[in-house]
């Protein structure tokens, strides 16, 4: 046997397969598509597992991955897998589906700051704890030699944890000072700077004091602050982005050789574009052949669904429920009503990004002063002693001792506490100063369908039809995707009605669907269709018709959601004024505000109409809380002052609001102002806390009585009464009980 290594050249088969390995991988995910489609009703393991199943059973389907946060499945296909087929086979199993464009989304960002910080503030913590252990020995009495070894050790410790721990206050004073703003970050550089410097000095030249200690400890509490504030932040995702992805990426062109399915950017004004029932439609057009029932909920809240036909307009955006439609472009792409509407939304945006927080005005005034103590300090000993380096380390204790660090958790030790609480009772907070918005607001704007109704369907009980009819109706309600159908096909699943045996099943656009029965016409559908008598419009209805039989109508209602009741009384009693904003007919809108006892209500409000209405209460002084779930309420949520969707909402409306009621019950909105307005008055109450220790403890340290050590002692103690008082944010009974408040008058735009 050779005891020489083989040559590369001797095995070529075994050089080539790593290289040949890579390339193959690389070929096959050069060869799929990464299709993303938004599930809107994903609900629960089951969905998810149900959703995974179905499309992983389909040709072409490599892979599915549902995300349930953000009710999306990923699906990797072949190239040639039409994403209609997999909506298609979605919705047959029961689950909607839309297509969203890849490319149009903001890729998801991992929380990659958070986890800088945990990883500084461990590094700063763990270099405070041996610090600290080396201080102990020297406060203990050790001298010369001894003292010294252990000044060092802590420096060859302290200096790299401050170094890199201190990064974050770093960056942001130096960004602060090249955009000429002196902001908390600025003092909070330079106490941690000084004290370790002098401290550096101090053991150079053999000093019997060293603040190692306290330039350690300084970081670990600034990095504790910051990394509450930052954990009381959600990376939420534009607005207008998620709008921006609803826009369909492709469309169903019609030409002279046949249809050809292009990309969005190629459809012009005057094309014929084809929309398919169950679809969405791409473009703003004329309809120009066909009749079907458009699902206008999206864009504008109503109820029920709309009869469309030739020479009617559709939106980008609307939904084709039962027929097939050809249109006549009109706008496509940026000019279509769709993305006027993300236009809206990112201008609404924008300007509510110029809300200034509590505790940024309250740096304005605070940065200066610091920086002028510290130099007053620093002049006033340095010329009476005429020793640099007493009048520096008195400097420091000065800097130190007002370090911002109580200032910096009065408000994200309060909010994480509101957080806490406030999620216990299903109400989650997207953004870092929601609460003290919520807290101002003095007027409360309520979408209607979706938001303080189910947003679906149901049919009224009890029923007065014979079991017989009732399986008819089932039967017939199977063969229609109608809102209105399928909520009626639900309600005799769940009572046990089977269908009834029926043929020639057919779906007439705009009407309804109709069946031979034993060879008898049956029919269910528009009043109209069937002969039926004028119903009052406020009542949502379907007829069914056996034969020459008397028509039979079935009544639906959209029922309240639990605890709206409660949440309008509620938010009244806290002298807030409540009205109702809502794209659906008038009489749907005003018996709705009747039950309620809504005084002040709109009907028909378009998605623009409702953010005007938001943006003439804040020019009238008024702080507006909106509540609304749909694509139409999505400018409005980003134009108020503050706004809440619920978890079922559309994902753009729940991306646009600065908090989500995860539970479906809204009694939890009261409750969330008074939690609001509590930790508003917490935080207020923190820095009085801040302001009374430096009150106090500033001429000490200015009068040299107090060393960068005790001083950083003082400053934690500050910062631990700052966040023992942030845990006092509870509601104020413990029964949950508003308190009363004069009922405010209806407010006049």
């Amino acid at each position: 046997m050779s005891d020489t290594a083989p040559s590369p050249a001797a095995c070529a088969a075994c050089a080539v397969t790593p290289a040949a390995a890579v390339l193959a991988r690389h070929d096959a995910r050069a060869q799929e598509a990464t299709i993303l489609l938004a599930l809107p009703g994903i609900d629960g393991a089951v969905g998810i597992s149900a959703v995974e199943r179905t499309l992983r059973g389909l040709e072409g389907v490599r892979a599915a991955r549902v995300n349930l946060t953000q009710k999306r499945v990923t699906v990797t296909a072949d190239p040639g897998v039409d994403p209609r087929t997999l909506t298609e086979a979605l919705a047959a199993a029961g689950h909607e589906a839309r297509e969203l464009d890849a490319d149009s989304l903001a890729a998801t960002k991992t929380d990659r700051a958070g986890r800088d910080l945990l990883m500084r503030l461990g590094v700063a913590g763990f270099a405070a704890m041996n610090v600290m252990l080396l201080s102990v020995a020297v406060w203990s009495g050790a001298e010369g030699a001894t003292r010294d070894l252990f000044h060092w050790i802590s420096a060859a410790i302290a200096l790299p944890a401050v170094l890199f721990c201190g990064q974050p206050f770093f960056r942001a004073a130096a960004a602060g000072l090249r955009r000429g703003q002196m902001n908390m970050d600025v003092p909070i550089s330079l106490a941690i700077i000084l004290a370790s410097g002098m401290s550096l000095y101090e053991t150079a030249h053999g000093g019997a004091h060293a603040y190692f200690d306290a330039a350690v400890m300084l970081t670990f509490f600034l990095l504790a602050g910051r990394y509450l504030d930052h954990r009381t932040r959600a990376v939420a995702r534009s607005a207008a982005e998620e709008l921006a992805a609803l826009e369909l990426p492709r469309a169903a062109r019609r030409t002279a050789s046949g249809e050809e399915t292009v990309p969005l950017s190629e459809i012009a004004v005057g094309d014929t574009v084809l929309v398919r029932p169950g679809g969405r439609m791409p473009v703003d057009g004329v309809v120009i052949e066909g009749e079907s029932e458009i699902d206008r909920s999206l864009l504008t809240g109503e109820t029920l669904p709309v009869r469309a036909g030739p020479g009617d307009t559709v939106s980008a955006g609307e939904v084709t429920l039962t027929g097939p439609l050809a249109l006549r472009v009109t706008a496509a792409g940026r000019d279509s009503s769709l993305h006027a509407l993300t236009d809206l939304v990112a201008i609404a945006e924008s300007g509510r990004a110029n809300y200034r927080p509590l505790a940024d005005r309250v740096a304005r005034l605070y940065s200066p002063g610091v920086h002028i103590l510290a130099a007053l300090a620093l002049a006033g000993w340095f010329l009476a002693t005429h020793d640099l380096r007493l009048a520096l380390n008195v400097a420091a204790a000065v800097l130190i001792i007002t370090c911002p660090c109580a200032l910096a958790l009065a408000v994200p030790a309060v909010t994480t506490a509101a957080s806490g609480r406030l999620f216990r009772r299903g109400v989650l907070i997207k953004s870092a100063t929601a609460l003290e918005r919520m807290a101002e607001a003095d007027v409360v704007v309520f979408d209607k369908t979706g938001t303080l109704t189910a947003g679906t369907p149901e049919l009224e009980a009890p029923w007065s039809h014979d079991p017989q009819a009732l399986g008819i109706a089932a039967a017939l309600a199977e063969g229609s995707a109608h809102p209105l159908a399928r909520a009626l096909a639900a309600a005799a699943r769940a009572q046990g009605v089977a269908p009834g045996a029926v043929d020639a099943l057919r779906e007439v656009p705009g009407y309804g669907v109709e069946a031979l029965q034993n060879g008898v016409r049956v029919r269910l559908g528009r009043g109209d269709w069937v002969g039926a008598p004028a119903e009052d419009a406020t009542v949502a209805t379907t007829w069914l018709k056996i034969g020459a039989g008397a028509p039979e109508v079935f009544r639906f209602t959209d029922r309240l959601r639990p605890g709206a009741r409660a949440a309008v009384a509620g938010l009244r009693a806290e002298g807030l004024a409540v009205r109702l904003v809502s794209g659906d007919a008038e009489r749907a809108v005003s018996a709705m505000a009747a039950e309620l006892g809504i005084d002040d209500w709109t009907a028909r409000a378009t998605p623009q109409e409702k953010a005007a209405l938001i943006a003439a209460l804040g020019r009238g002084g008024h702080k507006v809380l909106m509540v609304g779930d749909g694509l139409n309420d999505t400018a409005a949520l980003s134009a108020a002052h503050v706004s809440i969707a619920p978890a079922s909402a559309l994902d753009a409306a729940r991306v646009a609001s600065d908090m989500v009621l995860v539970g479906s019950d809204l009694s939890a909105l009261p409750e969330a102002r008074r939690i609001a307005v509590r930790a508003t008055r917490r935080i207020r109450e923190n820095f009085g806390i801040a302001v009374a220790y430096n009150l106090v403890a500033v001429p000490l340290a200015m009068a040299g009585l107090v060393t960068p050590l005790i001083a950083a002692l003082a400053m934690s103690s500050s910062s631990i009464c700052v966040s023992l008082n942030a845990l006092r944010v509870a509601p104020p009974r413990p029964d949950g009980t508003p308190r009363r408040a004069p009922v405010a008058e209806p407010i006049e735009v």
